[in-house]
């Protein structure tokens, strides 16, 4: 996912993607330790995606103060 696909996104629908995100980061934890991870590449995405998302949730809401 790109910064510009997040951005077009409102609050809602990130914070609802922000949560499966968060739960599949869980899942991907859980799969590296009992070895059955195929795409450890997804770790890294998934990463990624949950940090952009939280940077521009964080940008909208300091620029709303």
């Amino acid at each position: 996912m790109k910064a510009e696909e997040v951005r077009q996104k409102t609050d809602d629908e990130l914070s609802g993607q922000l949560g499966d995100l968060q739960k599949e980061a869980f899942n991907l934890r859980f799969q590296q330790a009992s070895g059955q991870l195929e795409n450890t590449a997804r770790v890294c995405e998934v990463r990624r995606d949950i940090a952009r998302i939280k940077t521009v949730l964080h940008e909208r809401s300091s620029a709303a103060s």
